[in-house]
């Protein structure tokens, strides 16, 4: 089981290799690709092309290789992974010294955001109730009859028929002995 990373590693080594003599030998054949009549500036662009031509492919192929694709994402594992521990280890330190860690902000943020969205469901509600209720009084007779009622009145009025006013008591005094 001990040679198999050693023996991976090998693996890609080699492919990498190889990848690199290719491309070197594209780039030797596309220099001294040129016509014995051209001038010396052009025979100059086209082995620049060429060898720019020859990197662009052996990148291409390097980075699109299951290789690189497999090493990629080992790396991106492993940093998300070190990123978790380095969390875990600095909430502990900060528990530890009786500090407030980021998840205990980070929980009591969302506690709040939450709170705030069903205040502000509610508040929409009673604004709704309102609307409604204000768009009946501006209906009402000045008697107290609704114009255009949408409702039965005994059952627009069944809230407030309800309710008794109750005049306040005076307060009662304490015998003094």
């Amino acid at each position: 089981m001990s040679d198999r990373p050693e023996n991976n590693f090998t693996e890609q080594m080699e492919s990498f290799q190889k990848l690199w003599t290719e491309t070197f030998s594209r780039m030797a054949q596309n220099a001294f690709a040129f016509t014995p009549d051209s001038a010396p500036p052009e025979m100059l662009r086209q082995m620049r092309s060429g060898i720019f031509q020859a990197l662009a492919q052996s990148w291409d192929d390097y980075l699109r290789s299951p290789q690189f694709m497999e090493s990629m994402k080992q790396w991106m594992d492993s940093a998300i992974f070190f990123r978790k521990m380095t969390n875990d280890f600095m909430m502990k330190a900060r528990h530890e010294t009786q500090d407030i860690a980021r998840e205990d902000i980070d929980t009591m943020m969302l506690a709040v955001r939450h709170m705030e969205k069903r205040i502000l469901d509610r508040m929409g509600d009673l604004s709704a109730r309102i609307d409604k209720v204000s768009e009946q009084v501006n209906r009402a007779k000045p008697n107290g009859a609704i114009k255009n009622p949408s409702k039965p009145a005994t059952a627009a009025k069944s809230g407030s028929a309800a309710r008794t006013r109750r005049t306040p008591r005076p307060p009662q005094q304490k015998e003094q002995s």
